[in-house]
């Protein structure tokens, strides 16, 4: 059962409350209850936009109210592991952009870095406002074990989710008010406000008064616009659009019914490639022309920083306990998964001899597209991938299955474990880091499925952490 301890089939202490809860309810009414909060969220317009399929592009995210529950004190663990990694990502990209301590010492190769997609050599000797390069951060965290978690990856360019976060409890405590009366469950709806003091907080020294912050959005077909609006309305800022803006003065300034006014930070959801057509891709419309060059004078900051993807490569992943190490002087308290780098021969090796058992990931893969899990795989869909790996070794890592733990979802036979991960949202800013406790728990809806991202599949649950 759920929430059970595997040998005493004890609830697990966290699950205590919820359980004597559940137990007493009508199973019809929480089904009710489950078709309820899906229209809820279509009401609402809570979607996302699937690339590469003409047909259903726009869909639901699907919300599980069976809630996940974590511990005050096993978060207080994760939280110390979380701001370590963190710290350790905004040092780790300061000195490749600057001295280059890490590949000096040879803790990372440097054609790791130089040869990565990723880095770009327009940052070079640009330091951004306040020091900040990862101002908002999501590491995807995975169990295996009652106090065993892993760091799946860590998101360091626009970690998206967090307003599905925000709306899963805001849904949940409209539903089951009486379940917060009797659980002492940690909030998250500050995250909006924490958001924009952190944000402001990173504004230029030059900066007057108040500062004034905007969200860039590629517009209303990219794959999270839902997320843009809904983070640009919770801070009461303005949304804009690559044409919106344009350089006046030596500043990035937004078309208001007033004139242009100046912008002293951008949190942008444009990738580095789109974001200025005279500096990157001269084909780009979504970003403005020449915001480079006003960023690198010091007169905007852009959350979050240009570059800033090349810790989100993983290849880079896999060298993160000596990153942590070299930075913090600390041992790393939260583990990677063991990973091969398949552009190393011998690893590459073993890979392509034990595909069916491995998971394999691009460097630069996201939303779960361009991954073999072997386990579940084909023998066709091995063999093809197989093909890619020998054409393109560098483009991959691969990892153990992991036995991931599960949670249970709400299905019309009742309850049913199903494998999750968890994404704590973190906030950086010269004034230190803010984590939000919990953050965004996705959950693998097919039975025996390990992925789960929403574009393959999987659904979102309300994340509790309760009060010590």
């Amino acid at each position: 059962m759920w929430g059970r301890d595997p040998e005493s089939q004890k609830l697990r202490r966290p699950y205590e409350v919820f359980g004597q809860w559940y137990d007493g309810e009508d199973p019809a009414r929480l089904r009710a209850k489950q078709r309820e909060a899906e229209e809820v969220f279509r009401l609402t317009g809570i979607t996302f936009n699937v690339y590469g399929q003409s047909a259903a592009e726009e869909r639901l995210i699907p919300f599980d109210i069976v809630p996940r529950i974590i511990s005050g004190s096993e978060w207080t663990k994760l939280t110390r592991g979380i701001e370590q990694r963190v710290r350790a990502i905004n040092a780790f990209l300061y000195d490749i952009y600057h001295r280059q301590e890490i590949i000096k010492a040879g803790r990372v190769p440097r054609e790791m870095i130089q040869h990565n997609d990723a880095y770009l050599p327009e940052m070079a000797g640009v330091t951004p406002p306040g020091g900040v390069y990862t101002h908002i951060v999501g590491i995807d965290l995975v169990r295996t074990g009652d106090d065993e978690f892993y760091v799946l990856e860590d998101n360091a360019r626009t970690p998206s989710g967090v307003s599905y976060m925000l709306e899963n409890r805001e849904t949940m405590l409209k539903m089951f008010p009486e379940l917060f009366s009797k659980t002492r469950v940690q909030k998250v709806s500050q995250y909006p406000r924490s958001l924009l003091r952190s944000l402001r907080a990173c504004a230029p020294a030059n900066t007057e008064g108040t500062p004034t912050v905007a969200v860039l959005t590629p517009g209303s077909y990219n794959s999270a616009y839902f997320e843009h609006a809904f983070l640009a309305d919770g801070m009461g800022v303005e949304l804009v659009e690559g044409h919106d803006l344009r350089v006046v003065d030596g500043r990035v300034a937004m078309r208001t019914t007033r004139g242009y006014k100046p912008i002293d930070v951008l949190y942008r959801r444009v990738d580095d490639e789109f974001l200025d057509p005279l500096n990157f891709n001269p084909d780009s419309a979504l970003g403005v022309p020449g915001i480079m060059d006003v960023y690198r004078a010091g007169n905007i900051a852009i959350a979050n920083a240009p570059g800033t993807g090349i810790a989100d490569d993983k290849a880079i992943y896999s060298y993160m306990p000596e990153i942590v190490e070299f930075y913090t002087g600390e041992k790393a308290i939260l583990q990677n998964v063991p990973t091969w780098r398949c552009s190393d021969a011998d690893s590459l090796k073993y890979v392509l001899e034990n595909l069916k058992d491995l998971v394999v990931k691009e460097v630069h893969g996201s939303g779960g597209y361009g991954m073999l899990i072997g386990p579940t795989a084909t023998k066709k869909d091995i063999a093809e991938f197989r093909k890619k790996l020998q054409a393109r070794p560098s483009n991959y890592i691969a990892q153990p299955t992991l036995s991931l733990s599960t949670v249970p979802i709400m299905t019309q036979k009742g309850l049913a474990p199903r494998h999750v991960d968890l994404r704590p949202f973190v906030l950086v800013s010269p004034e230190g880091i803010n984590i939000t406790p919990g953050g965004l728990t996705r959950v693998a809806l097919q039975k025996g499925s390990l992925v789960v991202n929403s574009s393959q599949g999987g659904g979102t649950k309300d994340t509790w952490v309760l009060e010590d």
